[in-house]
């Protein structure tokens, strides 16, 4: 008997016309659509372009064929040798964020557009101007003069997501307005080495996403923003991401206020610690961001930073890979002093540092072997290396930090060093901590390495230096 009531329970709530949910799971994503839907705009940008003209192909008959005049008419008369304005249309999507008709969308949807046209919910069309843009994190700021207040959307937490939260995209997909799609977090926390944004460690989502989203919102399943819809991933289906709403709220009073984003710069070179770096330093885990460099007169050196310092916490804050620390730097206001938890030759030690003004350091190219130099021996380590001379000294204009160290001269294809990106042109400064000053340095601390040990060495590439570990 209660086997009949549960079934008979059970069937009338699965046929409730109000039951939204069940096992944790919407029945219906309608009344939230509807909630948000008003607050998503579409976007149409024009861009004009200037295209080569067309060159008639020569003759073989020279000034004698028939046709000679005709050609000369294509290029000049007839608007060939004349470059030609062609108009460039794209699609794109936004969210009101302000009721006075702030948009927030991505930089690569208006960030070269002559015109942007932005359409409304209800069918309205606004042409719009662009308030501030930034490149690194692909953000940017368009807007609107309507006559009456918007519906602008609520921008959430991008924190508090978790990998299984419901999650819907609206957007403009190959131009089909106000698309609904439903997915849930597939992962958080991906960093994506040739994506637009640079600074973002974007929330991935099987919420399907297509060229025409970009710049779109991604709810949560309480009609909250918490990231910008903003590339695919071109090999596969069900892969979308997010730039997450934090760091956009990070930048929207600068993008509004002056129309570009200040960053904070710390003046480190850093790198990820490969399991053989960890190794070297007797590391358990390759979590930290490894200093490979700091530049002279920087904050850094200021604190009291140092080449061979992993940093594991930014003010209280863990450091999994080298992109929190650039991150949480860049996202540092200027002149906050913050605190360093740094390990120096195994031992914990806390630092301060004022965060400084980013610069842009200047990259020069790295040293290159002469060409039809005699092959020369090889050592353990599959390398050759040879005294700097005075001219490629001045020619490769060294920072002080690389002042010093011998000149990689050859590297042995197949070898573990050229598996590790050891370059023939690169400056070796150091093995094992130990100072390379001379040819006779290096023959005196290689004789001392055996087979099957991790070395670590520091090297010198154009104004960087950096670490690199391998077994040998």
């Amino acid at each position: 008997m209660k086997k009949i009531i549960f079934t008979l329970v059970s069937f009338l709530f699965l046929n409730s016309a109000h039951a939204a949910w069940f096992d944790g799971r919407p029945t219906s994503f309608a009344a939230l659509a509807k909630q948000v839907k008003p607050a998503v705009v579409n976007i149409s940008t024009t861009k004009t372009v200037k295209r080569q003209p067309m060159r008639a192909p020569r003759s073989p008959f020279g000034q004698q064929d028939p046709f000679e005049e005709f050609r000369r008419f294509f290029e000049e008369g007839g608007g060939g040798g004349v470059p030609r304005e062609e108009e460039q249309h794209s699609l794109g999507t936004g969210f009101v964020i302000s009721k006075e008709g702030d948009i927030l969308t991505n930089n690569h949807v208006v960030g070269d557009a002559d015109e942007i046209i932005v359409k409304l919910s209800d069918g309205r069309k606004f042409k719009a101007s662009v308030v501030g843009r930034d490149e690194r994190s692909d953000i940017a700021i368009i807007k609107i003069q309507a006559k009456e207040l918007l519906p602008f959307a609520k921008l959430g937490d991008s924190d508090l997501a978790e990998p299984g939260d419901w999650v819907m995209a609206v957007g403009n997909p190959f131009g089909f307005e106000h698309t609904v799609t439903v997915g849930v977090i597939s992962a958080k926390g991906r960093v994506i080495g040739d994506a637009k944004a640079p600074f973002a460690k974007f929330i991935q989502t099987d919420a399907s996403i297509n060229p025409g989203n970009s710049g779109g919102p991604l709810f949560n399943i309480n009609g909250e923003v918490i990231g910008v819809n903003t590339m695919i991933y071109g090999m596969g289906t069900g892969i979308g991401f997010a730039i997450p709403i934090n760091l956009a709220k990070e930048e929207i009073p600068q993008l509004i206020s002056k129309g570009s984003v200040t960053r904070g710069w710390l003046g480190v070179q850093i790198q990820r610690l490969t399991p053989e770096l960890a190794e070297s330093y007797g590391l358990l885990q390759e979590q930290g961001a490894l200093i490979g460099s700091v530049y002279p007169s920087s904050p850094a050196e200021s604190s009291g930073l140092k080449r061979g310092d992993i940093v594991v916490e930014y003010d209280g804050k863990k450091i999994e890979d080298p992109f929190d620390l650039s991150a949480y730097v860049a996202q540092g206001p200027i002149g906050k002093v913050i605190k360093l938890k740094v390990l120096r030759q195994g031992k914990e030690m806390m630092l301060e540092a004022k965060i400084g003004k980013r610069q842009e350091e200047e990259q020069a190219a790295a040293a290159k072997p002469e060409a039809g130099k005699p092959e020369a021996a090889l050592d353990i380590l599959g390398m050759a290396v040879r005294a700097i001379t005075p001219d490629e000294s001045r020619r490769l204009n060294l920072p002080p930090a690389q002042q010093g160290g011998v000149l990689i001269d050859q590297v042995q294809p197949g070898s573990a060093a050229e598996d590790h990106d050891i370059r023939a042109g690169d400056i070796l400064l150091e093995i094992n901590d130990t100072k390379i000053g001379t040819a006779a340095d290096y023959d005196q601390t290689v004789k001392k390495l055996k087979k099957g040990s991790i070395v670590r060495l520091l090297v010198g590439r154009g104004p960087m230096t950096i670490f690199v570990a391998f077994k040998i």
